[in-house]
């Protein structure tokens, strides 16, 4: 039987989702707890890969066990024994063939920025004391979804098919003294969110136009665009499927 589990987790002392080498995991420490508390070996596959440092307040990851799971009392019994960063919300028994990574229809990712310093969320946010013209950084938003290739804003030397993402969603939002740039995709290319935010704060601080922006994306060469900002800004949101 498969099972899909909703978790969130505060990824500031892992070295991302995906299980290495010598190094804590999310999907390491979920792997240990679901062998140990199910008496069996116990492999997690999860619906895409944060990395080190990137938070997640919705995540779903699949596994299987071979009979009926009490969903309740294994989630009490999971969320006594991980560490208080990870939570877990849900189980929940799905078909056979379901797959938390393929069959994602739709992703969300926040970025946070805060403008003065904020002891409070030193890990939680990018401290950014400069100020940014948040409607030209939306203006520039826009312009992603006229694109679909963002090979720009990819990791380089990433073993992908395709570059193509088609976007859904990205805007800016002003919050007190926070900012929040909310993206969502059918997919998501290794460091892209990361990037795209950097590239925006260029827009923002008047280093790059609209133009720029725009001819960034069709160059196609990620030294062209701009830093990645810090992974302890980002969180992964949403994940959507077509049956849950």
């Amino acid at each position: 039987m498969r099972y899909f589990i909703k978790l969130a987790y505060n990824g500031t002392h892992y070295h991302g989702w995906q299980s290495q080498p010598n190094a804590a995991s999310v999907q390491q420490t979920l792997n240990n707890a679901l062998s140990l508390l199910l008496q069996t070996p116990t492999n997690i596959m999860g619906a895409g890969r944060t990395d080190t440092g990137v938070h997640a307040r919705e995540m779903y990851a699949h596994f299987d066990y071979e009979i009926a799971i009490d969903s309740n009392k294994l989630i009490h019994k999971l969320n006594s024994f991980l560490p208080k960063d990870i939570a877990v919300f849900d189980i929940i028994q799905v078909e056979n063939e379901a797959h938390s990574r393929f069959d994602a229809t739709k992703r969300t990712y926040q970025y946070h920025i805060h403008t003065f310093k904020d002891v409070f969320l030193t890990e939680q946010s990018w401290y950014l004391n400069q100020k940014l013209d948040i409607a030209l950084m939306n203006e520039a938003a826009k312009i992603l979804f006229n694109h679909t290739d963002f090979q720009c804003f990819s990791k380089t030397n990433t073993d992908v098919n395709t570059f193509d993402c088609t976007i859904f969603e990205a805007h800016w939002k002003e919050e007190k003294n926070q900012l929040i740039f909310t993206i969502s995709a059918n997919r998501f290319l290794r460091n892209m969110v990361r990037a795209i935010v950097g590239t925006l704060v260029n827009v923002g601080m008047h280093k790059i136009n609209l133009t720029d922006f725009e001819n960034i994306i069709k160059e196609k060469n990620r030294e062209k665009a701009g830093f990645s900002v810090p992974a302890h800004g980002l969180y992964l949101t949403k994940i959507e499927y077509p049956y849950l």
